[in-house]
């Protein structure tokens, strides 16, 4: 699964939103969430299958963070296709101009 497929959910995208600011457990995360714990434990476990977050253990807890090189993966992809978008809309408004169209 990749990462623009985990993230096309709201409450993920929230959840990376969440861990922007930095490292947290999972009691945290669902702190911050008006669904239930095991809602968002079933969330954080596709984004770590999704490979866009790391968890490790610390003692009793699971701390959870993200993984940067899966948001960039995502994220050119996303520059790629506004790019390849803008360059036919460019076109586009080129052949008005010229009266092509």
């Amino acid at each position: 699964m990749s990462a623009l497929d985990v993230l096309a959910d709201p409450t993920r995208r929230r959840i990376v939103e969440v861990l922007a600011d930095g490292e947290l457990n999972a009691g945290a995360i669902a702190s911050r969430f008006d669904i239930s714990r095991p809602a968002i434990s079933q969330h954080l476990g596709i984004l770590v299958e999704g490979g866009v977050l790391n968890v490790q253990s610390r003692g009793t807890q699971r701390i959870y963070r993200l993984t940067p090189s899966a948001l960039s993966e995502a994220g050119d992809w996303l520059w790629a296709q506004a790019d390849r978008w803008n360059r036919a809309l460019d076109a586009l408004e080129e052949a008005l101009d010229q009266g092509d169209v």
